[in-house]
C-alpha cells in the first residue's frame, strides 16, 4: 500500500508540524501532542477540550478555534491520548471558568479523560465531561462498552462551543452538550477496509462486490455484509436505522460524512438520496453538512448523523465558527 508518509513512527508528529505551518492561528505543541487556539485562555469563557486517536481528521484538531474547541489532544493512530496530554491542554485553555471534556465513547478515551479530570481537579481546574455515544449500529464493539461515539461529536463540539463563546457557564455548556448527544444518532457504511500506517495493509477483508453495514470508525465490525448496493439503497438502510432509534418529532441537522476515501461527487449524490428518504419519512431538514469530517484514514464509505434541534440548538449551530475545517459567519 502506497502512503504519503516518511515512516509510520512519525506520521502523527509530521502531520502536526504541517498543521502548525498551515495554521498560525493555532499553537501546536508537537512534542506533547496538544493543539490550542492561539488566543487561549479567553478570559471568562468556558473552554472545550477534546481528543482521541489520530486517523479521524479533521476531527479533533481541525475543530480548534473560535466557536468550537479550545484545544485538542491527538493520540497515536487509533489510540487514545494519555491523561498528561489532556491535563496540559486543560491548563493551557482554562481561564478560571472551567473546562468541558468532550469524550467519544471508546474505552481508552473514557478512562484516560476520567483520570485527566481527577488530575486537573488536583490542579484547581473545574472540569465537566460529556461522553458522545451516537452510533446505533451496535450496542458494544471491540473498542467500547456501549454505543460508539462518531459523527455527533461534531454537533456536540460546534453547539457547545458556540454556547461557551456566548459566555454560558460550565454547567449550561455541559447540559447543552448532553442534550445534543441525546438528540443525535449515526450509522456508518464501509465500501473498503481501512489501512493503518503501522500495518500497511487492510485491517480486515472486504471482498470486491460487497459492503459492510454499521461499521465503526476504526474498522470495527458492523451489523452485516451484503452484495454492493446502490447509493439509494444504502441511504434507505442507513437513514431507516437512524430514524428507527431517534424517532425525531421536529427538524434535524443532517451530516453526510465521508470516511476518508470517498470523493465529494459520491457524497453529494448520496446526500441527495438521504434527503429523499427523509422527505419520504416526513422529517424536515434544517441544515445539511456534506464532507469528510469524522474519517477513518483511507476507508471508502460514509456515515449519516441526524440531530433533532430546537430553536436554541439551531441558533447555536448557525453561530460563527472559525477553525481549520469548519468556518462560517465570521
Amino acid at each position: 500500500m502506497k502512503m504519503l508518509i516518511n515512516v509510520p513512527e512519525t506520521v502523527v508528529a509530521d502531520a502536526l508540524r504541517g498543521m502548525a505551518a498551515a495554521h498560525p492561528e493555532l499553537t501546536v505543541d508537537v512534542e506533547n501532542r496538544v493543539v490550542v487556539r492561539r488566543d487561549a485562555p479567553v478570559a471568562g469563557k468556558v473552554a472545550l477540550v477534546s481528543g482521541g486517536g489520530s486517523g479521524h481528521e479533521p476531527l479533533h484538531a481541525g475543530f480548534v478555534g473560535p466557536g468550537m474547541l479550545s484545544a485538542a489532544c491527538p493520540g497515536e493512530v487509533f489510540t487514545s491520548p494519555v491523561p498528561d496530554q489532556m491535563v496540559r491542554a486543560a491548563a493551557a485553555v482554562d481561564s478560571g471558568a472551567g473546562v468541558l471534556f468532550v469524550v467519544k465513547n471508546y474505552t481508552g478515551d473514557v478512562l484516560n479523560f476520567e483520570m485527566a479530570a481527577e488530575l486537573a481537579d488536583d490542579e484547581g481546574i473545574q472540569v465537566a465531561q460529556v461522553v458522545v455515544d451516537d452510533d446505533v449500529a451496535v450496542s458494544d464493539s471491540t473498542f467500547t462498552a456501549g454505543r460508539r461515539g462518531t459523527g455527533a461529536t461534531l454537533f456536540v463540539e460546534k453547539i457547545a462551543g458556540a454556547a461557551a463563546d456566548e459566555g454560558a457557564p460550565l454547567e449550561r455548556v455541559a447540559s447543552l452538550a448532553r442534550q445534543v448527544n441525546g438528540s443525535s444518532r449515526s450509522f456508518g457504511v464501509a465500501l473498503s477496509a481501512v489501512t493503518t500506517p503501522a500495518k500497511g495493509s487492510p485491517t480486515f477483508d472486504l471482498p470486491t462486490g460487497e459492503l459492510e453495514l454499521g461499521i465503526g470508525i476504526h474498522g470495527e465490525p458492523g451489523r452485516e455484509r451484503r452484495p454492493m448496493m446502490t447509493s439509494g439503497e444504502i441511504a434507505d438502510f442507513a437513514v431507516h436505522a437512524v430514524l428507527e432509534d431517534l424517532r425525531p418529532t421536529g427538524p434535524v441537522l443532517a451530516l453526510v460524512n465521508g470516511m476518508g476515501a470517498t470523493p465529494l461527487l459520491e457524497l453529494y449524490g448520496f446526500n441527495a438520496e438521504v434527503q429523499r428518504v427523509l422527505s419520504e419519512r416526513g422529517v424536515p431538514v434544517a441544515r445539511t453538512l456534506v464532507g469528510n469530517y469524522v474519517t477513518s484514514l483511507d476507508m471508502a464509505g460514509c456515515s449519516v448523523t441526524l440531530c433533532q434541534v430546537d430553536e436554541e440548538l439551531l441558533r447555536l449551530w448557525d453561530a460563527p465558527v472559525e477553525t481549520p475545517a469548519l468556518r462560517w459567519g465570521r
